[in-house]
């Protein structure tokens, strides 16, 4: 491994898939050849959030599923989907999930970049529905076409390991022996990696369901 690169403590890390998104205001930029896409690691959002956790990797594989589903086999362009997120920021792990979500999607809240001549905006593509508050619910659509889907994510149904709420805050409070630390991030990565390997083998984990005529709220600034 390159002296430069991150090194992981993830042993699955390099079976997660990618996403790649085209980006046109990339290519007007000149940033990169027209046509080439920006391609998404696990390794990106952890970066991002600064740990991996069943939040952030339940954003990163929503966020593929919801593209798979809104565009097919076609790639996703970035900057042109929009996110309703069902809750405002401070509840559950909503804060967190969006910026992991507008890292991939380009989709911004009000900081986000507000465009070049009318286009390439990001600004305020990414909202919450503070007033209608839905458990772990996330709304993707494409900016062209208006296809939505909505996706409903519950971690709960993984269950805890018995062990979990003896060890977690020992290791949290550094009193935890090696041992323990190790029987700790392997149960903690155990989740991880059913979250973004083994989705199809838990029913309920992710619930994706297509709008019709969904409308995206318009925000008043």
């Amino acid at each position: 491994m390159a002296k430069d690169a991150t090194k992981w403590n993830i042993p699955f890390i390099g079976e997660i898939e990618t996403i790649s998104l085209t980006d046109p205001l990339s290519y007007v930029l000149g940033s990169q050849i027209e046509g080439d896409p920006f391609v998404f690691s696990y390794g990106d959002a952890v970066k991002l959030a600064g740990h991996s956790c069943p939040a952030v990797s339940g954003a990163y594989k929503m966020t593929a599923i919801a593209l798979r589903a809104l565009y097919g086999n076609d790639l996703p362009v970035r900057g042109d989907i929009r996110v309703l997120i069902k809750g405002a920021p401070e509840q559950l792990a909503y804060g967190p999930q969006a910026q992991v979500i507008s890292l991939i999607t380009g989709a911004s809240p009000e900081t986000g970049f507000k465009g070049l001549g009318g286009k390439y905006s990001r600004h305020n593509k990414l909202i919450f529905d503070k007033d209608d508050f839905q458990f772990s619910t996330f709304i993707f659509m494409r900016a062209d076409t208006s296809k939505a889907v909505k996706i409903e994510y519950n971690p709960s149904v993984l269950g805890e390991d018995p062990r979990m709420p003896e060890l977690t805050p020992k290791v949290i409070k550094g009193i935890a022996t090696a041992d323990e630390k190790k029987l700790f991030t392997e149960l903690w990565q155990g989740k991880i990696k059913k979250i973004l390997l083994e989705s199809d083998k838990h029913t309920g984990l992710f619930e994706v369901k297509e709008l019709t005529d969904f409308v995206f709220p318009e925000v008043k600034t």
